[in-house]
């Protein structure tokens, strides 16, 4: 994003807000977002700037976001345009900014920066990291259950994606038998691609779909929807994209990790080093049921679900 558009969000927020305010105690003075794509991609973005919303509106601070940043180059400029504008709290919502971050970082001792997803290292940098492994074991049990031809799919982005792999094990755990397809595209944000390892997955008798990738996931549920198959919808509550289509979605509660970081911070009891968050921590959950889940179903699953809140254990995990 250039500059002139960083300086236009300032405006936007502080028009919904009423007026233009600034932090009068504690050491959060302004927060800035790093974004890999456009804020307005109904996914992982989307979340993104949703956060510094939040962190903007219960905070009282001044909030900048940079868009379309994927670079090094692009991100240290990034960072120098919210230096001057007198940002000390920087998020980068991307495994992407771990690398460019902890190469920076020594330049900017008077900022802190959250990597979100990405291991890091560094006195003034913090990691968060959603647990993906279980959020996809459980929308893989409840796919196994809906399916009709015992057939289901998860179609990621990249293969270090461990709700991929808990997607296959959970929707394995349903049923012995079922027939689990597994895909990547390479690109979080490459519609043509997901499309592609839709259809093939849809011609080997696929019903119900994972869809694991902000960018291309809306697309996806479109098609199935067309199909009058079911999907799994991804990082926020996508129900409204079809109580008929969607059976549930796994949810990252960005919004409330973002406000619940930026207010440690200020209070100066925010430590380096990387944090990581599940069900446990209520920062990752399932999203509404679609209408055609029975309620039986349902219940079996959110018993499975509480389960793994109290103790941590997964259903393989638990004695029979």
């Amino acid at each position: 994003m250039k500059q002139g558009t960083v300086v236009f969000c300032v405006i936007i927020l502080a028009f919904l807000t009423g007026c233009t305010i600034s932090a009068e105690s504690g050491e959060l003075e302004k927060a800035g977002l790093l974004l890999p794509y456009t804020y307005d991609d109904e996914g992982w973005n989307r979340k993104g700037y949703q956060g510094l919303l939040h962190v903007h509106a219960s905070m009282d601070v001044d909030v900048y976001v940079e868009e379309d940043i994927r670079t090094t180059e692009a991100v240290r400029e990034a960072v120098q345009r919210f230096a001057d504008e007198g940002v000390n709290l920087v998020f980068g919502h991307s495994t992407i900014y771990a690398e460019p971050i902890m190469e920076i970082s020594g330049d900017f001792p008077d900022l802190h920066f959250i990597s979100v997803n990405g291991e890091v290292s560094g006195e003034n940098i913090t990691g968060l990291h959603f647990q993906g492994y279980a959020m996809g074991y459980f929308a893989g049990m409840l796919a196994g259950k809906m399916s009709d031809t015992g057939t289901v799919a998860v179609i990621g982005a990249e293969e270090w994606q461990p709700e991929a792999a808990g997607f296959a094990d959970g929707a394995l755990f349903a049923a012995d038998n079922m027939k689990v397809h597994t895909g990547f595209t390479g690109s979080w944000i490459d519609e043509e691609a997901a499309l592609k390892l839709h259809k093939e997955f849809k011609d080997a008798g696929a019903d119900v779909f994972y869809p694991a990738g902000d960018g291309f996931h809306v697309a996806i549920v479109e098609q199935v929807k067309a199909d009058h198959d079911y999907a799994i919808g991804y990082v926020g509550d996508q129900l409204d994209l079809g109580e008929a289509t969607v059976l549930t979605s796994t949810v990252q509660e960005v919004e409330r990790l973002y406000r619940r970081v930026a207010e440690k911070f200020d209070a100066g009891e925010l430590d380096s080093g990387n944090r990581y968050y599940d069900f446990t921590e209520g920062l990752v959950s399932l999203g509404d049921y679609g209408r055609d889940v029975p309620e039986d179903l349902r219940k079996w699953l959110d018993g499975y679900v509480e389960i793994y809140e109290e103790t941590g254990k997964l259903p393989f995990e638990i004695e029979e």
